[in-house]
């Protein structure tokens, strides 16, 4: 059996479980491809598989890595409309591609619905097994590492500015952490829509790096209460549209960021899962909140065809050889990162 080499690993915990190894290359089906790697770059899901989620049960040895950039080498029998030795990208949510839900554009709504990395094997390999329907094929001038740098969080982003809030423009948004992938591709996508941005970042080097992508106003967390910069900047109006993913004592704190009739949309609980706010604020204020998990497929072909005109760009903070995924991961999980950080089989 052909062999290639993964970083993997065999129980929860931290990223000292991470190991780098030779696993069988994987057998497809007659409606999957075989990617080669080219790049892939890391997210907080992945911490988060890692780390184990209450109630997600994955097999083990596991492979994380949800956004892979690369080409197709092997197809099977059924396998259509995936290219051959051509740049693509794989799309990071697998549905049935059937259902109501599936044929209106919410694949991550899919009873069948999985991410890749997650619940199934991912991107820290030399190669991967995904459905053909999954692969999308990328042209112009950007790379694979570049390229990888797009999936999940661009389509996150588009799926909350877009789909979730109908963010308009000249509207005021507040993007929480613009400094990570997320966060800096939200601020693209809302400079597209014609959005005032305003952002919180941890440093000026992080705040120089916002504004150079579009941030109309950055606001320096560690330094300053971004409740009050944002009543300063708005005029003690508040945000129309709010972009949250990090949950914990941020979130209630967010809420009253809001200007009435406000909406904030979340995707993530990177400082906890847990969290309350005065309830009579939500319904006086008549303020809307609402979730947000990552998109389809539909979606982000169109963010690609942004990307491909240069509409959109993917911000890249530092690239790794896969067998250092544990200090790629260590760095993100540090907040050190401005941008996507990259792996490299």
């Amino acid at each position: 059996m052909e062999k290639m080499k993964a970083v993997i690993f065999r129980k929860h915990g931290t990223t000292a479980e991470l190991e780098e190894t030779y696993v069988p290359v994987p057998e497809i089906g007659k409606k999957d491809v075989l990617v080669k790697v080219k790049a892939c770059s890391v997210n907080h899901l992945d911490l988060w598989t890692l780390a184990g989620m209450p109630g997600v049960k994955i097999s083990m040895p596991h492979i994380l890595g949800c956004d892979v950039a690369g080409e197709v080498v092997e197809k099977g029998k059924k396998a259509h409309g995936a290219p051959l030795h051509k740049p693509v990208i794989v799309a990071p949510g697998i549905s049935c591609g059937k259902c109501s839900y599936c044929r209106s554009g919410w694949d991550s709504l899919c009873a069948k619905y999985e991410i890749v990395g997650f619940q199934n094997n991912g991107g820290y390999a030399e190669y991967i097994k995904v459905p053909a329907r999954n692969i999308i094929p990328v042209a112009g001038k950007l790379g694979p590492e570049s390229w990888a740098a797009v999936p999940l969080v661009f389509l996150t982003a588009w799926h909350i500015l877009v789909t979730r809030a109908g963010l308009q423009k000249k509207e005021t948004v507040l993007i929480q952490g613009g400094g990570s992938g997320i966060g800096s591709a939200a601020i693209q996508i809302a400079k597209l829509l014609g959005a005032r941005v305003i952002t919180t970042v941890g440093s000026e080097e992080k705040a120089k790096r916002a504004k150079a992508i579009g941030a109309d106003e950055v606001i320096l967390y560690r330094q300053k209460d971004f409740y009050s910069e944002v009543m300063r900047l708005t005029k003690s109006e508040g945000v129309d549209v709010l972009f949250e993913h990090i949950g914990g004592d941020i979130f209630a704190k967010s809420v009253l960021c809001l200007k009435k009739k406000g909406r904030m949309i979340t995707c993530g609980a990177t400082a906890g899962r847990n969290v309350s706010f005065d309830l009579r604020y939500l319904y006086t204020r008549q303020l809307s909140i609402m979730g947000s998990y990552m998109g389809g497929i539909a979606e982000l072909q169109r963010i690609v065809r942004r990307i491909q005109d240069g509409r959109l760009k993917p911000v890249i903070d530092r690239i790794f050889p896969l067998r250092e995924a544990r200090q790629a991961l260590n760095r993100m999980a540090a907040r050190e990162n401005f941008g996507k950080i990259i792996l490299k089989p």
